[in-house]
């Protein structure tokens, strides 16, 4: 009488699909998206977070240290400068500062550069030529020199501030977008409109431009990191936003001059700019890794290359031939 063999294995479970939800999730820039979160309530609920005036001094309480040095007090957190003005309100004033300037600036700059950048890029002939030797031209020029001279032959103003970043930084929206624009017009649905009869203005307003907004979000992002630096280097040179503006760069210069003996009028509005640039950048590498479809593609195969190598495999099991009697 023939013996049976084992019963077979159960056959093995596939694994469960893979949620790109809890992915992307990972992958959020958790402690930029903080930072940044911060700088903007900072910014915009300034007057009610700040306990004292930024620009009122007293000399009675000049040089006091932070709470947790020694003659550190509780109404005065991070100390007081050499004229008695709260570090923490005017950190928490500067933040406002920054991002009306960096908001701006690029605001500015973004919209002349990509104009121009379409323009060149779908003109192409003479027009790009033209565009392009002004961008590169604007691109050569050493920035925080041509700053400190535009803004000191200017008066320093928050205006001139702003004008001078946003007159420096559109050759780098220009140069970008006219290279999007240049692939972008290569394909189907452009030649489409063309042949439809659509004029060039229009071609640039609903068909090119959309292909373009997604490298403009991730240019202008990483921009605000470089007009922050920008902004604070003029303060600190002593011809950005004027005294007694609470502004960060000026905080530095002004706490030049006391390393040694009150530290932290210098160290504290250092460290609010230095979490800030790094906030931005992350935040923008971010995006471009999560707008950029080739980047984006990229990822979605090296996650699914490791989901495929780590899922667990069900060894098949040989059966060997049963023994008859």
């Amino acid at each position: 009488m023939g013996g049976s063999g084992r019963p077979p294995s159960p056959p093995a479970l596939a694994p469960a699909p893979a949620q790109p939800w809890r992915g992307s999730l990972r992958r959020l820039p958790w402690f930029a998206g903080a930072v940044l979160a911060t700088l903007v309530f900072c910014a915009v609920f300034a007057p009610w977070l700040a306990s004292k005036d930024p620009t009122a001094g007293d000399i009675t309480t000049k040089l006091i240290p932070p709470i947790w040095m020694e003659r550190g007090t509780m109404e005065h957190p991070l100390g007081t400068d050499r004229f008695g003005r709260d570090i923490l309100s005017r950190i928490i004033h500067g933040s406002r500062i920054s991002l009306l300037v960096s908001i701006i600036a690029i605001g500015v700059a973004g919209t002349l550069g990509t104009a121009l950048g379409l323009i060149a890029g779908y003109r192409g002939g003479l027009t790009d030529t033209l565009l392009m030797r002004m961008t590169d031209i604007g691109l050569s020029l050493p920035t925080i020199l041509i700053a400190v001279v535009m803004v000191a032959v200017s008066e320093p103003s928050f205006r001139n501030v702003v004008l001078v970043i946003a007159l420096l930084l559109w050759p780098r929206f220009a140069r970008q977008i006219r290279g999007e624009t240049l692939a972008v017009k290569e394909q189907d649905f452009v030649a489409l409109a063309v042949v439809a009869g659509r004029s060039g203005t229009w071609i640039i307003a609903r068909h090119i431009f959309p292909n373009v907004v997604p490298t403009l979000l991730v240019i202008s992002t990483l921009q605000v990191g470089y007009v922050i630096l920008l902004e604070g280097t003029l303060g600190f040179l002593g011809v950005g936003v004027p005294p007694p503006n609470p502004a960060w760069g000026l905080m530095i210069a002004d706490g030049r001059g006391f390393l040694a003996t009150a530290w932290w009028i210098a160290l504290f509005p250092g460290l609010a700019m230095l979490l800030t640039v790094l906030a931005v950048n992350l935040m923008g590498d971010w995006l471009r890794d999560h707008l950029d479809p080739k980047l984006r593609q990229a990822g979605a195969r090296v996650t699914a290359a490791t989901a495929t190598t780590a899922a667990p495999i069900e060894p098949a099991i040989a059966e060997a031939p049963a023994r008859g009697d």
